[in-house]
């Protein structure tokens, strides 16, 4: 990313309408994004497969437009981007960047709980 041209990203989850929160968060990244003329992405949190409906999506970009927010490339679905995680993935462990957890599930389970409490 070019410090002078940056990419920021606005990543909605399309499990409810969009809220004043998210608006706001929205037109402050675009704002960022036209200050510095930098590009303002949009990213589909639709990873919750349970509670995302197309019409939130819809909803959501109905809104955006409504506020004047124009997005510079096309929409990003988390959903769809499985394989681009996975090569990135990949390559972190190859570049010894990252590593892989063993922790059983019930591990994990307990030390979120614990951090929970402790914050």
């Amino acid at each position: 990313m070019n410090s002078k041209n940056p990419r920021v990203r606005f990543a909605p989850s399309p499990t409810g309408e969009l809220h004043l929160g998210g608006a706001r968060t929205a037109l402050f990244n675009w704002l960022f994004a036209r200050h510095h003329d930098g590009q303002f992405l949009l990213r589909i949190e639709d990873t919750d497969q349970v509670r995302s409906r197309e019409e939130f999506t819809q909803q959501i970009f109905d809104s955006l437009s409504w506020l004047g927010l124009a997005w510079d490339e096309e929409p990003l679905y988390q959903s769809k981007r499985g394989d681009r995680y996975s090569e990135m993935i990949n390559i972190l462990l190859a570049t010894e960047d990252s590593y892989r957890c063993f922790c059983s599930k019930e591990e994990l389970t307990r030390k979120r709980e614990e951090a929970q409490r402790e914050s």
